[in-house]
């Protein structure tokens, strides 16, 4: 029997999740008997690789492996899909048919999204699981097939079969052994690992270079909560390695082609009340720390005016105004402010600050008093500052960025926001 190493080189499989790693090691363990088995996952998760591991490792591999996807079937053309029909059963029946279970005889046959079959031909399903024995449709004859049944869904079938969708008997006839594929976003170590692969694979199948992510941008996307898993990711990969110029993609990027977490928290809400409670969580933290970030830009641009005497016209004591810039700054935001300031935490539980102590006496300039300002909205006075900036260097970004001491791109960001 192969190790699990080879057998994810065998099939393709990337990841180290430990949960991941039980599912495909329980699918061994199974596979040289003729127990059913029922994969239990999200769509788009994988769940088509565990039949096939199982015939695989299974006496089976040399005889036929069909897989079937049950909701792709059309209800009144399904029976004979499966089970066959004799010529002339019904209009169109211009020749006897073999069904999925007779052309699989001795083999292995995968019935995806299994939730999705009529009552009717559940009953037949089960026939087979019991006895072996089915019908063809238009037939009294009775045959035999011994077929090994993997089947698959995303559905929680127990509440169909409490709604009468599914029989009972059937649900605990394929769950003999239950094998569960998580999430992706429950395999946050393995996103990374499957974003390069993915990418690899489209770079050398387009012939272009490699596509890389940005720290920040690998960490957004290892958070991201993929609605639709590795297929999801994997088609974002292909999109993001075909459409970017830029083989360096950053988290701007990726947080433009990425739909807003806000927009899945309503899908996924309806599947998992926990796990949608974290996401929100995740979503109103990631909001505040955006704040924060424009909070500090801000303040660090109101002090390096001050500092460099380029406010004309100020009201008031200049102490004063620097004391409630930082007020209630946290330890961690002291970064850039200048040392000649000393501004230290008065209580560090409550992460409060003493007023900034300055030595005025060298001061060769006068605060001139003006009117109060029209508006006292920093949202306001943070779009007028950048308009000076840009009228004093004529419109060039880079060094508007450099006087207002911001990044020329989170300057590019404000220019499009307040329509400059």
């Amino acid at each position: 029997m192969d190790s699990l190493q080879t057998i994810k080189q065998r099939f393709g499989i990337i990841g180290n999740n430990v949960v991941l790693n039980r599912a495909l090691e329980k699918a061994v363990q199974v596979a040289p008997t003729d127990i059913s088995v029922l994969v239990i996952g999200e769509s788009g998760v994988g769940k088509e690789f565990i039949p096939k591991i199982i015939h695989n490792q299974s006496a089976r591999k040399h005889n036929n492996y069909i897989a079937v996807n049950c909701g792709a079937i059309p209800e009144g053309t399904i029976d004979s899909e499966l089970f066959g029909h004799e010529k002339g059963a019904f209009t169109g029946a211009t020749q006897t048919r073999k069904g999925y279970f007779e052309v699989a005889d001795g083999g292995t046959i995968f019935l995806d999204e299994v939730g999705e079959l009529p009552l009717s031909t559940q009953v037949r399903l089960l026939r087979i699981l019991e006895s072996g024995e089915f019908m063809k449709v238009g037939s009294s004859d009775i045959q035999k097939t011994n077929v090994r049944v993997v089947a698959a869904t995303n559905v929680k079938l127990k509440d169909s079969v409490e709604k009468g969708k599914f029989r009972e008997d059937l649900y605990y006839r394929l769950n003999t052994v239950q094998i569960d594929i998580p999430a992706l976003r429950d395999r946050k170590e393995d996103i990374n690992l499957l974003f390069r692969k993915f990418a690899s694979d489209f770079a050398n199948k387009y012939r272009m270079p490699h596509i890389e992510l940005s720290p920040e941008a690998q960490n957004y996307i290892a958070n991201y909560p993929w609605p639709g898993n590795v297929r999801q990711l994997r088609n974002f990969s292909e999109q993001v390695s075909v459409i970017e110029k830029d083989r360096v993609i950053t988290l701007e990027k990726i947080m433009e082609l990425l739909p807003n977490n806000s927009t899945m928290l309503t899908v996924t809400s309806k599947k998992e009340g926990s796990s949608s409670d974290f996401m929100e969580r995740e979503l109103l933290f990631k909001v505040l720390l955006d704040m924060k970030k424009d909070l500090n830009d801000l303040r660090a641009l109101t002090l390096d005016l001050i500092k460099n005497k380029d406010v004309d016209d100020f009201n008031g004591n200049t102490q004063e105004l620097i004391q409630r810039v930082y007020q209630e700054q946290s330890d961690d935001s002291n970064d850039f402010i200048p040392s000649q300031y000393n501004v230290v935490p008065s209580n560090p539980k409550t992460q409060t600050y003493q007023p900034p102590q300055y030595d005025y006496s060298n001061d060769v300039y006068d605060v001139s008093p003006i009117e109060e300002p029209e508006s006292l909205s920093l949202q306001d006075n943070e779009k007028e500052m950048i308009k000076l900036a840009l009228e004093k260097h004529k419109g060039k970004r880079k060094m508007a960025a450099d006087e207002l001491g911001i990044s020329e791109r989170t300057l590019y960001r404000k220019i499009k926001q307040y329509h400059l």
